[in-house]
């Protein structure tokens, strides 16, 4: 089984530990509100997670259905919903084959999500990246945004893809399917190096590790990449 789909199957709720700490400057909700207006908005949030984008656009007026196949990620956002009386709604489904009806959002997300279908699908990623985003753009409406967040790099001092595979991907969003990039720090913030170092081995591996304790890291840095574009180009 690949280490993520093993993460997000059994590990749930170390992930939400792990990611309740990130994004210390709050750039963030900036960045997407540069590109869409959540107020009051229709949202599907592809490969929702534990409810990362859902906590974060729900306090903006946001009408959001968090769609994810794990059923752990949703039982952990299902809490995290609870915890903080926010209110969205989840799917459990397949974002290749989104089970909503065409045009029902203003806005359609997916953050950090598509990224793994380059590993999953080696050498036909490219049919697998274009059939999720032709389920972005059926979702929209046609004045609807599409929005596309992705990694660039964890314990970084400067944006890069920290893959090969991740590079071509990421060129193909904005060569093939004209979206626009933005790019933005989205640190993790822990106690201790330590504590850094506990929270984020389970997801990042030893290399990582290693970093934070080689740099004194209690503040991890990331980097995030947030690509935007109009459901329907003109």
């Amino acid at each position: 089984m690949d280490h993520f789909v093993e993460v997000y199957r059994r590990k749930a709720e170390a992930y939400q530990r792990m990611i309740a700490a990130e994004d210390v400057e709050g750039n963030l909700l900036p960045a997407l509100q540069a590109v869409a207006d959540f107020r009051g908005r229709r949202v599907v949030d592809l490969g929702s997670g534990t409810g990362r984008l859902p906590l974060l656009l729900a306090t903006e007026g946001a009408r959001v259905v968090g769609v994810d196949l794990h059923r752990a990620m949703l039982e952990e956002s299902r809490r995290q919903r609870r915890r903080t009386g926010e209110q969205w709604s989840l799917v459990q489904a397949d974002m290749q084959a989104v089970p909503l009806a065409g045009g029902c959002a203003d806005v359609v997300t997916a953050g950090w999500a598509i990224g793994h279908f380059t590993a999953w699908y080696k050498e036909e990623w490219e049919v697998r990246v274009s059939q999720i985003l032709r389920q972005m753009q059926r979702v929209a409406a046609p004045a609807g945004i599409l929005i596309v967040l992705e990694t660039l790099g964890t314990g970084r001092r400067q944006p890069a893809p920290p893959a090969p595979r991740l590079r071509r991907y990421y060129e193909y969003l904005e060569s093939a399917w004209g979206f626009r990039r933005q790019e933005i720090r989205t640190d993790y913030q822990f106690a201790t190096v330590e504590d850094a170092v506990a929270a984020t081995e389970f997801f990042f591996g030893p290399a990582l590790s290693e970093a934070i304790r080689a740099n004194g890291w209690a503040r991890v840095p990331e980097w995030t990449g947030v690509w935007s574009r109009p459901a329907q180009l003109p």
